[in-house]
């Protein structure tokens, strides 16, 4: 048989109030129209299903199984519309947060963890882009929020603030070529053989970007795409290389030297996208998480610190 929804309430409301009348009352209904519904209940089950009294009524067994039954169909159709409904709702239109490889390695996927899970109606569409695309783009109003770096960003007329160190440091196989030292110049580090990121990733260009004419001809090894891949390559004895200071695990087996060159220390900067109108919480909440990332993240090994 069919079961009318609102008989499953008003059956539900009689049983728990153990009166027809007081069941009509919270189904606002009749007296004359609750007692039809719950005998047109009776008629298609083909049981009784109240006991009548002077009293009141009180559940058949038929009765009461058909209470607890109801109470999980009722909930099912609760959580069905719900879950139908969430697809009505027109959508916020997804933030957009822009930021390099360096802060896409630790920094943003700890941020979006703990902002996605915080606002379950948030969306956030993230890209990689090098710090002058990224300026571009936020000038443009293109983008709600990206993460920058200051020497790249510097008098760009974005509003921006301090998320920390992300300065760069050479890296070794503990015990090998770096054993001992605490800081060295770039060229020297070019003396050995290295492994590096892809060539077209942020971190590589920054890099290249700044080498002088009179900088050795670099041989890299192999190049990958992965900040952990190269981290892993490094602690193996492959080469020596040149990452954030925050890529490094704190209690990786790794010897790690300060770079002497001035382009090596940096900092990550939160850059705000232009925009007629005030951010919104959304934009502001993620804001929040990304500080709270940069906050949380372990600090590099003593010995990486810049001279």
């Amino acid at each position: 048989m069919r079961y009318d929804f609102d008989d499953l309430r008003l059956f539900l409301d009689i049983v728990a109030e153990g009166s027809i009348t007081a069941g009509a009352r919270q189904m606002h209904l009749s007296l004359p129209s609750a007692s039809a519904r719950v005998r047109s209940l009776e008629h298609h089950a083909g049981v009784a299903l109240l006991i009548r009294g002077r009293r009141g009524v009180r559940p058949t067994p038929a009765g009461t199984a058909l209470a607890r039954h109801a109470r999980e169909v009722l909930a099912q159709a609760a959580r069905l519309e719900s879950a139908v409904a969430s697809y009505a709702r027109s959508p916020a239109a997804p933030l957009t947060l822009l930021a390099g490889g360096s802060a896409m390695h630790r920094l943003v996927p700890q941020a979006l963890v703990s902002f996605l899970r915080a606002h379950p109606d948030a969306d956030v569409t993230v890209s990689e882009s090098r710090t002058p695309q990224t300026v571009r783009t936020l000038a443009d109003g293109e983008a709600d929020l990206g993460v920058v770096v200051d020497d790249e960003a510097r008098d760009c007329g974005l509003a921006m603030e301090s998320l920390g160190d992300d300065s760069l440091v050479v890296i070794g196989q503990a015990g090998g070529v770096l054993a001992g030292r605490t800081a060295l110049a770039y060229s020297e580090v070019a003396e050995h053989p290295l492994v590096g990121l892809d060539t077209d990733s942020s971190l590589r260009r920054w890099i290249d970007k700044h080498l002088g004419p009179h900088t050795p001809v670099v041989r890299y090894r192999t190049s990958v795409a992965d900040l952990n891949v190269l981290v892993g390559l490094v602690a193996a004895g492959v080469g020596l290389a040149v990452v954030p200071r925050r890529a490094i695990d704190p209690d990786r087996p790794l010897d790690v030297c300060a770079l002497q060159d001035p382009w090596a220390r940096r900092r990550h900067l939160l850059a705000r996208g232009v925009s007629d109108r005030a951010p919104s919480a959304a934009t502001e909440a993620l804001a929040t998480h990304l500080r709270q990332a940069a906050l949380s993240l372990p600090a590099p090994p003593a010995a990486a610190r810049p001279a």
